[in-house]
């Protein structure tokens, strides 16, 4: 991007307090805001928007160019002539010059940047080319710490014994409780204990056979493009591996898995769309990838290691619905028991969890290995995982971008959940579209709330596969040990820890269980002390409960005070927000058109995929009831596929991002989704029988 005053320099990314990168010109000091930023940085959406809207009216040709489409802007001038900007039609971007900047921090706008990041203020020196040393600089620094040393993964088959021996060692422990105890017989333990694994290794594989064969469309041993074919044979060859079954899955996602009993009898299944979005070289590497699995015998490990979660949960529903005809005497301790089942399945979820992430890597880096080409895989998971798709697919595979196979999904390229997140704005220009090349700057926007927001390693944590951005980094250090470039160097220093949002958003969420068990406890403790309080203490509690309900709605459906107004933005200008999340989101106003359904192919599919100018996202349409879904879905969906769309809705990641629809306008219909209004009227519900047992 240039910059409009100076022509020749280039903008740089530059950090504000508030959580969101603009652009600068480190020379004349003035900033570029891309359409709907400038909301970013205001608590007074509502009087900026409507002095936006007035100006723009009243726009005048200027001889500044846009930084992004080099075409004429507009002066326009803000409250009364008080504040004179540059405006572009064609992106709606706002540039404010650095006399303009100062301005901007002096009225109901602010915008703080990072005081380290801070663009220069000596005007009089060319910096461009002190800037550009620098990071070329640290570039070459980064590098050289990349390349210095390929950092060891922990030894794959100790870790992998490490985690089963610790797993079956929590199974075991429940299992020989409940044989001490009379819950269970010996036998019965044993067979719980190892049938259900033996079962499920034996007959899964052919259980997904069926299921591809049956709820999916599928296609066998079909011939692949020659350089995919002859790469299989010979890593095949390599390793001392049979060649495995390939199934092409006739779906425009791009996704890939394995499954088998063990590597020469795996099965590597692929889409369509794999094909038709990555190069050729990205697709062998994601083959690769999918080999790894195969030849880390990880089916074998997953299957064994997943049967602990749930042989315990089984166990846990067992002892729970236990009924004795006669006096329980043994009541108490059967609760303990099935309580303690259930405890050890959370922990032995999270243990698998870690198991199926550490294999992961295993898989990448054996990729970059027989490939020789670690940025094949690089850019392969950031056209997948983000939707960045840079080749342009045939026409008819275009609108279908989500993978829908969760049943396997630990040994898939990447998390399915993860396919929500088409949020992508990492194309070479905007209009681009599909058909351009993935912008690395654009991307590291994309990565910088993967890497620091605190949600993402909660949300980590509750997934088989490493977050994107990690991976990134890690097949970014194996391409400087072959000294090649990494795909993406992520080397921006975070501004601040984004802990207290994270917090703050933790508490709102949990505040209604809060007040509830406080209450419990509170009303426990009054019991125990034979102490009555005048008035229904229990009411009370109902009231509190349903007023941290209503708290809870009001922060997750935020519109920032603005009494219903969502400003008019883009998907890139939400992507550069690192403080949202599930909880806490950005209201927006989108438009774009309609490019398919939430879960590709799938008929009743209530979800969608919107593209705008900037890239594409996944759009959640809710509604009170499923059944009110389904039905729209089924008979409402087909009829929306390439229309062009209007909506309003609440940004939110987690951890891929996202669009929760408030309403949305196709044609002359309007649409609303009733979540919120309905979580409204139920807090409402809960505060008036609260009074009504209070009284």
């Amino acid at each position: 991007m240039k910059c409009p005053n100076c022509k020749d320099f280039e903008l740089q990314a530059t950090l504000t307090k508030q959580g969101v990168e603009i652009d600068a010109c480190s020379k004349c000091k003035g900033i570029w805001l891309d359409r709907g930023e400038i909301f970013y940085f205001t608590k007074k959406v509502i009087v900026v928007a409507g002095a936006l809207e007035q100006a723009i009216k009243e726009g005048r040709p200027t001889q500044k160019l846009c930084s992004k489409t080099q075409k004429p802007m507009q002066e326009i001038a803000l409250f009364e002539g008080k504040l004179r900007i540059d405006y572009s039609p064609y992106t709606g971007g706002l540039w404010f010059d650095g006399g303009e900047f100062g301005q901007l921090e002096r009225k109901d706008l602010k915008i703080t940047l990072d005081e380290q990041v801070k663009i220069s203020t000596k005007p009089d020196k060319v910096f461009n080319k002190e800037v550009d040393y620098e990071i070329e600089q640290k570039k070459k620094a980064r590098m050289k710490a990349l390349a210095g040393g390929l950092t060891p993964l922990p030894d794959l088959f100790f870790r992998s014994c490490g985690a089963l021996l610790g797993l079956y060692a929590l199974l075991t422990l429940a299992l020989i409780t409940c044989v001490n105890f009379g819950f269970l017989t010996p036998d019965i333990a044993v067979l719980t204990g190892i049938g259900i694994v033996l079962l499920q290794f034996i007959f899964g594989p052919w259980l997904m056979d069926l299921s591809l064969q049956f709820l999916y469309k599928i296609s066998w041993d079909v011939s692949l493009p020659v350089q995919i074919s002859n790469f299989i044979r010979n890593t095949c060859q390599r390793q001392g591996m049979k060649l495995p079954r390939i199934g092409i899955l006739l779906d425009g996602a791009p996704q890939a898995f394995t499954y088998g009993h063990h590597p020469n009898n795996a099965r590597i299944v692929i889409s369509q769309g794999l094909i038709d979005l990555l190069e050729p070289e990205e697709v062998c590497a994601v083959v690769a990838h999918e080999i790894g699995h195969a030849k880390h015998w990880d089916m074998l490990v997953m299957t064994i290691a997943s049967m602990v979660p749930i042989t315990l949960y089984y166990l846990y529903r067992k002892i729970i619905e236990i009924r004795i005809d006669k006096k329980d005497m043994y009541g108490s301790t059967r609760y303990a028991i099935a309580i303690g089942s259930y405890l050890l399945y959370i922990i032995s979820q999270y243990i698998v969890l870690w198991l199926s992430r550490a294999r992961e890597y295993y898989a990448d880096r054996f990729s970059g290995e027989v490939t020789k080409n670690p940025n094949a895989l690089a850019s392969a998971l950031v056209k997948i995982a983000y939707g960045l798709a840079g080749k342009k697919p045939k026409e008819e595979k275009e609108s279908r971008r989500e993978s829908t196979l969760e049943a396997i999904k630990s040994l898939g390229i990447f998390d399915a959940n993860t396919a929500r997140g088409l949020a992508i704005a990492s194309y070479s220009s905007p209009a681009a579209k599909m058909g351009g090349e993935i912008d690395v700057e654009n991307l590291q926007e994309v990565m910088k709330w993967d890497l620091w927001n605190p949600w993402a390693k909660y949300y980590e944590l509750h997934s088989t596969h490493p977050l994107v951005a990690n991976r990134l980094n890690c097949l970014g250090e194996q391409s400087a040990s072959l000294g090649q470039e990494p795909f993406v160097v992520f080397n921006r220093r975070r501004p601040e820890s984004y802990w207290d949002e994270f917090f703050v958003d933790v508490l709102i969420m949990n505040l209604p269980t809060l007040v509830v068990l406080l209450g419990g406890i509170l009303c426990w403790v009054l019991y125990l002390s034979n102490l009555n309080p005048n008035f229904p203490l229990y009411g009370v509690i109902i009231i509190l409960a349903g007023v941290a309900e209503l708290i809870k709605t009001l922060f997750s459906y935020e519109d920032y005070g603005n009494h219903g107004y969502f400003p008019y933005m883009n998907i890139a200008s939400l992507l550069k927000n690192v403080k949202v999340s599930a909880i806490r989101p950005v209201p927006c106003t989108l438009k774009g058109k309609i490019i398919g359904r939430g879960v590709p192919g799938l008929i009743w599919s209530e979800d969608f995929v919107m593209q705008d100018d900037t890239g594409i996202i996944f759009l959640d349409y809710r509604q009170p009831l499923g059944l009110w879904e389904f039905l729209f879905g089924l008979l409402r969906g087909a009829k929306l596929q390439n229309q062009e769309v209007t909506l309003t809705g609440w940004y939110r990641r987690s951890p891929v991002p996202y669009v929760e629809l408030k309403n949305f306008t196709i044609g002359t219909t309007t649409r609303t989704c009733y979540v919120y209004h309905i979580k409204l009227f139920v807090a409402g519900i809960i505060i008036l029988l609260g009074i009504i047992l209070a009284l």
